[in-house]
C-alpha cells in the first residue's frame, strides 16, 4: 500500500513538472522569435558579407590569427562585410581586420557558460541564446564562407554548410578552407572512405576549396562570384 502511494505521488509530481515544462517551452518560442526578428532587422545592411569561422582558442601570436586579421582587411577592401561568431581567437582577428579597414565587422555572439566573451572589435553586435538562430543569421546574408582550423564548433558549422549546399537547401556558394596542412587530411579521409563507401557523391568533395593564404581565399571568392 505504501509503495502504491509513493508511485502515485511520483506520477502526480511528474505530471506537474511536465505541465510546467510545457508552459515554459511554449513561452520559449517568443524568445526564439525575438532573436530572429532582431537579426532580420539589423543584418540586411551588411549584405554582401563573408562569414569567417575558426577556433575561439587561437591566440593573437598564432599565424592563423594573423591570417584571419589579414583576411578581414582584404574582404572589406574587396567590397564585402565580415561576419563572425563574435568571440575571441579567429573571430576576434577577422573582426579586427575588418574594423581597421573601416568596413562592417559583425559579431554574432553566443551565450555559453564557460567561454565565448564577445570581442571588442565588432562594430555591429548581436548576442544569441540559441545556436540554431545564430547559424541562420551567419548564413542568410553571406555570399561565401571561410573556415580556419578549429574544433568541434568549427567542424559542425562547416559540415552544416556543406550539407545545406549538398541537399540544395541553399544555392552553391564559395566555401574556402584555409591551411592545407590542417584540412587536406580531412579531404583525403573523405576521398578514401566516404566516396568509396558511397556515403557521399564524388562531386560532393568539390563543394569546397582548400588554400593556404588569405589572398588566395579572396581571389577564389571573387572568381566564383564573377566579381
Amino acid at each position: 500500500m505504501k509503495q502504491r502511494t509513493l508511485e502515485g505521488r511520483f506520477f502526480e509530481e511528474k505530471q506537474y513538472v511536465l505541465e510546467g515544462l510545457a508552459a515554459k517551452e511554449s513561452w520559449r518560442l517568443f524568445k526564439i522569435l525575438a532573436e530572429f526578428v532582431e537579426g532580420f532587422e539589423l543584418l540586411p545592411r551588411v549584405y554582401p558579407a563573408v562569414t569567417i569561422f575558426g577556433s575561439s582558442r587561437t591566440p593573437p601570436d598564432h599565424p592563423d590569427y594573423k591570417k584571419a586579421e589579414e583576411l578581414g582587411k582584404l574582404l572589406v577592401k574587396a567590397g564585402f562585410s565580415v561576419i563572425t561568431g563574435g568571440g575571441p581567437g579567429i573571430m576576434e582577428a577577422a573582426n579586427k581586420g575588418a574594423t581597421e579597414a573601416e568596413g562592417y565587422s559583425v559579431g554574432l555572439n553566443i551565450r555559453l557558460p564557460l567561454e565565448q566573451e564577445p570581442n571588442s572589435y565588432a562594430n555591429l553586435k548581436l548576442e544569441f541564446r540559441y545556436f540554431f538562430v545564430r547559424k541562420v543569421m551567419m548564413a542568410k546574408y553571406s555570399v561565401a564562407f571561410v573556415f580556419f582550423p578549429g574544433g568541434f564548433g568549427t567542424l559542425d558549422e562547416m559540415f552544416e554548410v556543406l550539407t545545406l549546399v549538398q541537399t540544395k537547401k541553399i544555392k552553391p556558394i564559395p566555401i574556402v578552407l584555409i591551411d592545407k596542412n590542417f584540412w587536406e587530411p580531412l579531404y583525403r579521409w573523405m576521398a578514401d572512405f566516404l566516396i568509396p563507401d558511397n556515403k557521399i557523391s564524388p562531386k560532393d568533395i568539390d563543394l569546397f576549396k582548400i588554400v593556404d593564404t588569405p589572398q588566395e581565399a579572396v581571389d577564389y571568392i571573387k572568381e566564383y562570384l564573377w566579381i
